[in-house]
């Protein structure tokens, strides 16, 4: 900060901050740029900030309790990919709610935090049954990034258009619980006809 803005501070005449950091007698640390005083008091320094983007986290994601044990070895999956990435601490989150709710607290941090840079799923679903590629497109604006571990589940794009389409009115039908198992169904039941 400058010389004036630190004397304000401290309550002290401009003139004789001045006069201190001619004669070197500052009690703080000060540099001179051009014609201006530079004053670095550490107590009016703002503390550092983690680097934006500089953790990784694997996010695994299950629709109901009893599938506690896909849970974990999802987890573990996440975890294993991303060593193989080469990151050497990954964060692992785990969370057990539906694709179709908006208020997972879990996933709604890990989105809200800008150190994260990288969120590994494993499947796109995973992150959000419907709108995935909007949030990819909101992360990578911020200059973070979404790795899908398997994106093969759905390479067309009608296709995937079509589930969340279904998944959306099978929802409001038979309640968010059952949307998945009903599109699945519904899938199935297209393919055999």
């Amino acid at each position: 900060m400058r010389a004036k803005e630190w004397a304000a501070r401290e309550g002290l005449n401009e003139q004789t901050v001045w006069k201190w950091c001619r004669e070197n007698r500052m009690p703080v640390p000060f540099e001179r740029s051009g014609s201006v005083w530079l004053i670095h008091d550490p107590k009016y320094e703002k503390p550092a900030v983690p680097a934006v983007g500089s953790r990784t986290v694997c996010y695994a994601r299950v629709s109901s309790a009893d599938r506690k044990d896909d849970l974990q070895r999802q987890a573990e999956r996440l975890k294993a990919f991303a060593i193989g990435m080469g990151v050497e601490s990954p964060e692992v989150v785990c969370e057990t709610g539906s694709g179709m709710n908006d208020k997972r607290r879990k996933l709604n941090r890990i989105l809200a935090d800008p150190t994260v840079g990288t969120i590994v799923v494993e499947h796109r679903d995973r992150l959000a049954r419907m709108n995935a590629g909007l949030v990819e497109s909101a992360l990578k604006a911020a200059g973070r990034r979404l790795i899908v571990v398997d994106d093969s589940e759905l390479d067309d794009d009608l296709v995937r258009d079509m589930t969340e389409v279904l998944t959306s009115f099978c929802a409001r039908l038979y309640g968010r619980r059952a949307a998945g198992n009903k599109v699945e169904a519904a899938l199935r039941a297209a393919r055999d006809a």
